[in-house]
């Protein structure tokens, strides 16, 4: 597969190939195995550089992976995430009262898909409210496939110097969030780098809302699509649970993500992969893959069974995966029982897909309460 710039990779589209590769400790993260990348043949500009480069646990292996991982999982813990169930919904129900406030057709996805994530995860990371609306700015253009390399590297610029900000503010003045906590594991025992510190702050600020952004946003639009669907949940048949990881295989909220590399030569389906080669992790494809899913492209929340590759396997699983879950049920269920007459605005502009390689979702998609 060519990506952009005209860089070649290997793209994993079926969903047992991808499955046993993101677990297959002879594919790496580390951007030193790929060949293009450690011979300086990669296109200036490029705009996936970011996603191949930052310093954190998505571009390192092993111990490293391990040592980066474990400064942060605390926050994501089973325990942790419920006790945030009563904030998040208080946030939702307030963003809800909003909404109703509103007259005629409006923008889901901005009024309400994107505040909720991008509000929790700010409240996490220690972010102050005026800091929220740019660093999610600078990470829609970090995400775009349609960005120039001069508009790509001033966002990378950008999100680096507001995070690097953000964490100076907190060494001057700690906090109750994970920012605090993540300067003084750095501080105390020099558990990461001053780089890994930015670079982690970067992957959980755009994992965390970005990705929980477009599945609130593509199951909405899923569900208006399907009414039977919808009336399932509705007449309490299906639960809410069933919405959310049926829409993650159905209408992956990441597309695909860079990069894995072969860290030696390996057959995939019978063809060989060569050392220092890199493969492409195809969500999307994978979730509508008909040889594991019988009739993929229709919205089912009676499929069985529903499991899916959306939020990663193996040990680079979505740390975040219980709080996306969390937020979306709870926007979701919060949504339609507050206006379960909620439909596609008749006369709004028609959703167009995000310019974006790694983003699947919508620009905007507009709705009425009823």
């Amino acid at each position: 597969m060519e990506l952009p710039g005209g860089v070649v990779v290997w793209a994993i589209t079926h969903h047992d190939t991808l499955q046993e590769l993101l677990a297959d400790p002879r594919v790496g993260k580390n951007p030193q195995l790929w060949n293009t990348f450690r011979e300086g043949r990669l296109p200036r500009g490029w705009p996936l550089l970011n996603f191949v480069t930052v310093p954190g646990m998505i571009t390192v292996d092993g111990a490293d992976h391990r040592r980066l991982r474990a400064l942060v999982t605390q926050a994501f813990t089973p325990r942790r995430i419920a006790e945030l169930a009563p904030a998040v919904e208080a946030r939702s129900n307030r963003l809800l009262d909003a909404v109703a406030g509103l007259e005629g057709d409006f923008d889901l996805r901005e009024h309400f898909a994107y505040p909720l994530p991008m509000q929790v995860i700010g409240e996490l990371l220690g972010l102050a409210v005026e800091q929220q609306d740019r660093l999610h700015e600078l990470s829609d253009t970090l995400v775009s496939s349609s960005a120039t390399p001069e508009a790509a590297l001033a966002a990378q610029q950008g999100l680096f110097a507001l995070l690097a900000s953000v964490v100076a503010a907190k060494r001057a003045e700690p906090g109750d969030d994970l920012t605090t906590d993540l300067i003084s594991a750095r501080e105390a025992d020099d558990r990461l780098t001053e780089q890994e510190l930015v670079g982690t702050l970067l992957l959980m600020l755009v994992a965390g809302h970005e990705t929980t952004l477009n599945l609130i946003t593509n199951a909405v639009r899923a569900l208006l699509a399907a009414p039977d669907q919808l009336q399932l949940v509705l007449s309490g048949a299906r639960p809410w649970s069933a919405v959310v990881e049926e829409t993650l295989r159905y209408d992956s909220p990441v597309g695909q993500f860079p990069l894995r590399y072969a860290a030696q030569d390996i057959q995939v389906g019978g063809v060989l992969i060569r050392r220092g080669e890199a493969l492409l992790a195809s969500y999307a494809s994978a979730g509508r893959d008909e040889h594991h899913y019988p009739d993929a492209d229709r919205f089912d929340l009676n499929r069985q069974p529903a499991k899916h590759l959306s939020l990663g396997h193996g040990p680079h699983f979505c740390l975040g995966a219980g709080l996306a879950r969390l937020e979306a049920e709870t926007a979701l269920r919060g949504l339609f029982t507050r206006f379960p007459g909620l439909t596609l605005a008749k006369d709004g502009p028609a959703p167009e897909p995000i310019a974006s390689f790694v983003s699947n979702s919508v620009r905007t998609l507009h709705v009425r309460t009823g």
